[in-house]
């Protein structure tokens, strides 16, 4: 028998859920956008099954449905599915960065006989859009699933089973534990990123140095001061309560080095540091979390014609996919090092053995 899997929001998330899903034995993908021309790409590039404007033609008959939409929209969306009459058994699920709000609000819809599952699948890209959907997004990410109270338990090994075959590993959390926790690893990371560049752009403007002198290593510690603002709003406000509490005690973690400086006090300076190093040590970095990874090598080459060329070429061959290459120097007198930027832990680990045969490679 035929399950059909209804995605809405065909982008980086529900893309690359669909094209986990597609082409499966007993699976249906069909994917909605209320744009035409999006519904169009969809279909054009065979992400999905099919693809609808309609949103009752999509969720009729689902099996699952993905809500694959900003933060800020699933309450309107469960708002629509609960005004339908959904299949028995159907299963709701999202892709939101938060739970709580989500999961709130599901128990204020009726949804008949169909059951919600809130989800976060901790994994993303510096792309956006259908066109960056990859069937190995979810690999080795973490999975969360927060079930409302009551949804049996055959209930939710019925999603698992299917997130399964996004080669993700699925872990069941508490709604509210799960904001807590994304909160900490993502969120207010995000804050101290974008408060951190706005200051340095801030002293920019009375000493252009500042902007001159921050490429490198201020510009890949604060990559994720370049997400897309409409998102961040719609999460950041979602998790309000746990967000502000969370700036209350890094507000408290700065004063610490503020005294310290104050009071000169070296060996507490060093006791911090070492603190830090040893927790950051210990977290592994082979697998997928909330904030996503960067898959750098950095290759010192010689300043000779056509050499980028000849890279891309090496990688092309042995099909490994190139994301995206940087000049950060190049001078007649040194070694020019190039930015080679992968998609995953995997192409990185070829692309580093490949290129060390020739090259000086670092990450």
């Amino acid at each position: 028998m035929v399950k059909k899997i209804a995605i809405f929001g065909v982008g980086l998330m529900g893309g690359s859920l669909a094209l986990c899903f597609k082409g499966k034995p007993g699976l249906h993908v069909v994917g909605h956008s209320p744009n035409p021309a999006s519904a169009a790409k969809y279909a054009e590039r065979g992400v999905v099954d099919e693809a609808t404007v309609d949103f009752e033609a999509a969720a009729a008959n689902a099996d699952f449905i993905f809500l694959c939409v900003p933060v800020g929209l699933l309450t309107e969306y469960l708002d629509q599915l609960g005004r339908m009459r959904l299949k028995p058994g159907c299963i709701i699920t999202d892709v939101g960065s938060t739970k709580a709000e989500v999961c709130r609000a599901a128990t204020k819809v009726d949804l008949g006989e169909a059951w919600f599952i809130g989800g976060h699948p901790m994994a993303g890209s510096e792309r956006s859009g259908v066109e960056a959907a990859s069937i190995d997004l979810y690999e080795n990410a973490f999975y969360i699933v927060t079930p409302l109270p009551g949804v049996p338990e055959e209930v939710v090994a019925q999603l698992e089973e299917l997130l399964a075959l996004t080669r993700a590993q699925v872990v069941r959390v508490e709604a509210e534990e799960h904001d807590a926790i994304v909160g900490g690893i993502s969120h207010l990371p995000h804050i101290v990123a974008v408060a951190l560049v706005n200051l340095i752009a801030k002293h920019n403007e009375e000493n252009g140095l500042y902007h001159s002198l921050a490429a490198g290593g201020f510009r890949d510690i604060t990559r994720i001061a370049a997400s897309e603002p409409v998102v961040w709003r719609d999460i950041l406000l979602s998790n309000r309560q746990v967000v502000l509490e969370l700036l209350q005690e890094w507000i408290s973690e700065s004063k610490k080095f503020v005294e310290l400086l104050e009071q000169e006090d070296g060996d507490g300076i060093i006791d911090e540091f070492s603190r830090s190093r040893a927790f950051r040590n210990s977290i592994p970095d082979r697998r997928k979390g909330a904030l996503k990874g960067w898959f750098d090598l950095y290759v010192d080459v010689p300043d000779h014609p056509g050499i980028i060329g000849h890279i891309a070429s090496r990688l092309g061959e042995e099909r490994i996919n190139l994301r995206n290459i940087q000049v950060i120097e190049s001078r007649a007198d040194a070694p020019g090092v190039l930015r080679l930027s992968f998609d995953h832990q995997e192409a990185q680990d070829r692309a580093e053995a490949l290129l060390g045969q020739s090259y000086a490679v670092h990450k």
